[in-house]
């Protein structure tokens, strides 16, 4: 459905295009945006390599566990089948560690491991089960203590403060993570698994 999208939105604006006399503009438009998007990839390349690299060293380091029993008293309740000390658990511990300092898209790998490990824990697979709504939920969310990420665009933007925004963050972070948290509970029962 998404390539049917795509392809008509494309489409669309080659006509245009054509009708008003602007096929430089969509050449020119076209260069462009490969250019952002290898840009994009290679950055995404980066962090996936990074974020990938640190997990190893965390497991052969015995550092998801401790991060597992960390956790534990949010993992518990938040993702029923789920324990701490599995690989669902680790990966969505790692996940949420991530989130916290702000990190942005590099969690993305750590987000999708997290997602493989919760779709082995789904006995149907045409629909998602309460913890990957949650996870997804939480991750989408994401409670930030360090916003590292906006704090590095403030700073490349000029901000002579750019982590002033800090109280902001954490409450709206916060509120973000309790309204959604709260939604998936709602709406747990309307969707059994």
């Amino acid at each position: 459905m998404m390539n049917y999208l795509f392809v008509g939105m494309i489409g669309l604006s080659l006509v245009f295009g054509l009708l008003n006399g602007r096929v430089s503009q969509i050449s020119t438009a076209a260069l462009d945006g490969g250019l952002s998007a290898v840009k994009l990839v290679i950055s995404l390349c980066g962090s996936l390599c990074l974020w990938s690299g640190v997990m190893r060293v965390a497991q052969k380091s015995g550092l998801t566990e401790s991060l597992g029993r960390l956790m534990a008293p949010v993992i518990r309740p938040l993702f029923r089948p789920v324990t701490p000390y599995s690989e669902a658990g680790k990966w969505i511990c790692m996940n949420m560690a991530a989130n916290l300092i702000g990190l942005g898209n590099a969690v993305t790998p750590l987000g999708i491991a997290a997602m493989r490990e919760l779709e082995k824990y789904n006995g149907n697979r045409r629909r998602a089960t309460n913890s990957m709504v949650m996870f997804v939920v939480l991750n989408t969310a994401s409670l930030q203590i360090i916003p590292t990420t906006t704090a590095m665009l403030r700073l490349a933007a000029g901000s002579s403060s750019p982590m002033e925004i800090v109280p902001a963050v954490w409450i709206a972070s916060l509120c973000s993570v309790l309204s959604g948290i709260m939604m998936v509970w709602i709406l747990n029962p309307l969707f059994p698994e």
